[in-house]
């Protein structure tokens, strides 16, 4: 006796071993199922008994196609055979045409090299590597149904981020597919597969925590224990709220001392002028040039700039006991100060280089728990004169 699984998924196809030739049929479908051959090879068959005696017919090979089309055909096939039909109406034409592997390719050439930032790249880079072509790789850019992308999706349930960053990035392959004319413009499988939520990691640094972290800055450039390059990134990065690569990459050609602002050619959201309060001018002011290096971080190595403040910022973080404050944790500090100042999500926006507002309603509830701090404010400053007097 032959035997059953409950169901021919893609995955459980995938997982099945022998050590000699074995049919395994579907317990849903009866008469569907996979030979598996001890090489690994994988086939697709359809069988039914009809007026004419039984058949067996091939229906497709895995990995050229995925097991719910190979269900649907499976079902046709018997459907067909049962009532004296030939098994197919027409010789059932291979899927052909580019596959996502080549898609891939396209993509981080044409796409990815030229249009996107180099920590994006490398996400996006990753995200293809390790989830995209090893689920979809080898099949081709029709074959893929929103089945496939869905099993790849609720495969990374254990890391959302990635998950997400998956769909994300096939999505935008498939869409400049259609552009490129790899496939039939429309053809998306990823449409509407929803999200997983995202877990927002913010952490706001309270006055005295930020009191603590100068301490711990000055500490840590007296003793040595980081460059001065690295001290003054981080000064930097609390001061204004920028992203960490802006400062890192700032050049003294961006600095604009007089008029007290930072005007970055290239930042994640295209140019932009950052406002520089006094104390960064004075702080930007002391700081040491020297000829022929354009950096105002400038690295260890001459003619670079600094690459990495995560190791100074541990240093920092541990003297100020501030486990667990990432440095990107920094801005988000700058905006909730913001906040707590008065200004609105419009000028937040603004401000961190946002390029939508919608990008800032994280802040929200920030912003609600200020207005009713005000509020409070105003009726406490009014209470004593409009509430009833008590004896």
């Amino acid at each position: 006796m032959q035997p059953k699984i409950k169901t021919l998924s893609n995955r459980a196809v995938g997982k099945l071993t022998v050590e000699k030739d074995t049919v395994f049929w579907d317990r849903d479908l009866t008469g569907f199922g996979v030979r598996v051959y001890p090489t690994g090879s994988k086939v697709y068959v359809a069988q039914a008994r009809g007026p004419k005696g039984p058949r067996r017919v091939t229906v497709g090979r895995h990995g050229v196609i995925h097991a719910d089309e190979a269900r649907k055909r499976a079902a046709m096939v018997i459907a067909r055979v049962k009532a004296g039909d030939a098994p197919v109406a027409e010789p059932m034409k291979p899927v052909s045409g580019p596959t996502v592997a080549e898609l891939a390719e396209r993509y981080l050439e044409e796409h990815v090299a030229v249009r996107c930032k180099p920590s994006s790249a490398a996400l996006y880079r990753s995200a293809i590597r390790r989830h995209i072509l090893p689920a979809l790789g080898k099949m081709q850019i029709e074959a893929v149904e929103r089945a496939q992308v869905v099993e790849l999706h609720q495969g990374l349930c254990e890391a959302p981020a990635a998950a997400n960053r998956a769909v994300r990035v096939l999505s935008t392959m498939y869409r400049l597919a259609g552009e490129w004319g790899m496939a039939p413009e429309g053809t998306n499988p990823c449409r509407a597969i929803a999200r997983y939520p995202a877990r927002r990691r913010e952490r706001f640094l309270t006055d005295a925590e930020f009191t603590r972290l100068g301490e711990a800055l000055d500490e840590t450039e007296a003793s040595g224990s980081a460059s001065a390059s690295a001290v003054a990134a981080l000064r930097l990065l609390a001061l204004t709220g920028c992203r960490k690569s802006e400062i890192l990459s700032l050049r003294w050609e961006d600095v604009a001392l007089d008029e007290a602002e930072l005007r970055l050619a290239d930042s994640k959201t295209g140019a932009r002028v950052v406002p520089l309060p006094p104390p960064a001018v004075e702080l930007l002011t002391r700081l040491p040039r020297t000829p022929d290096v354009p950096w105002v971080i400038p690295g260890q190595k001459p003619g670079t700039h600094l690459r990495d403040v995560d190791h100074a910022w541990r240093i920092v973080r541990a003297r100020a006991g501030l486990g667990g404050v990432r440095l990107h944790d920094l801005r988000h500090s700058y905006a909730s100060r913001a906040l707590a100042l008065g200004e609105g999500l419009p000028m937040i926006a603004k401000l961190l280089g946002h390029a939508h507002v919608e990008t800032t309603a994280r802040y929200a509830h920030l912003a609600r728990d200020s207005v009713r701090e005000s509020a409070e404010r105003v009726a406490l400053s009014i209470a004593a004169d409009v509430l009833e007097r008590r004896a």
